[in-house]
């Protein structure tokens, strides 16, 4: 675990933090060093209480929000829970998608099996269509599924440059589901690399050394304003082989 908390920004009532790769935000099982134990302390030696709004998976970097006060945190949760606060990720994913402009996944998600996410809905029944340079893959209105565990989940991206066998992609999912971003990719055939839960282990394509997924971007509707924070894109994200 980082010896200190790098922030990205901070004011009165919130603060953005820089995560790191490869630390749980809670803790787990095995007792290993967390990411929140750490802003709890780091902000409690200033005398401030630091609130848990949001988390990112352990193998994902960046932006994380840290609410300051109750009524930030009543503000962002609420936020959240509209889909206000805007996410932009940087991913580095095997190949390159079929994407001239943007490229859009609106398939909804249900839990799997070992703390894993499905895509809610057969894939015969799963349409890709084309059109002024976009692709959308979407589950058609007459396949309607009755899936009581599923929740919507829309995942847009645009290519920012293709390397020989990867891509770096700036994704902005639109709903904030477990797992959204990860398991949409794996699923229309451009996996995450380092993503050994969605992806293929075996695949030497995927290999890489964390989960190359960054949150570089946060939209924040404010108590008194919109605010935009930036987190700087790891040097490998890059220089993909």
């Amino acid at each position: 675990m980082a010896k200190t908390i790098e922030i990205l920004y901070r004011d009165a009532e919130l603060a953005v933090v820089d995560k790191p790769s490869g630390i749980s935000m809670l803790r787990d099982r095995g007792g290993e060093p967390d990411l929140w134990s750490a802003i709890k302390s780091h902000f409690a030696d200033e005398g401030t209480q630091a609130r848990l709004v949001h988390r990112l998976d352990k193998g994902t970097s960046g932006a994380l929000l840290v609410a300051l006060s109750e009524p930030c945190q009543k503000h962002l949760t609420r936020a959240l829970q509209r889909q206000q606060v805007r996410k932009f990720y940087a991913a580095l994913c095997v190949d390159r998608p079929p994407v001239a402009g943007t490229g859009e996944v609106d398939l909804p998600l249900t839990p799997g099996r070992k703390s894993r996410y499905r895509i809610a809905g057969e894939r015969r029944h799963i349409a890709m269509g084309t059109g002024h340079g976009n692709v959308r893959w979407s589950l058609p209105s007459a396949k309607v599924f009755h899936d009581r565990t599923a929740h919507d989940a829309v995942t847009r991206f645009r290519i920012v440059h293709a390397h020989p066998r990867h891509t770096l992609l700036s994704v902005h999912p639109l709903t904030g589901r477990t797992h959204q971003i990860r398991v949409h990719l794996a699923w229309i055939g451009y996996p995450i690399l380092g993503d050994h839960l969605y992806g293929a282990p075996t695949d030497s394509a995927q290999h890489w050394p964390r989960l190359a997924l960054h949150c570089h971007r946060l939209v924040i509707p404010g108590l008194r304003g919109r605010l935009t924070v930036s987190s700087p894109l790891p040097d490998t994200f890059g220089h993909a082989p």
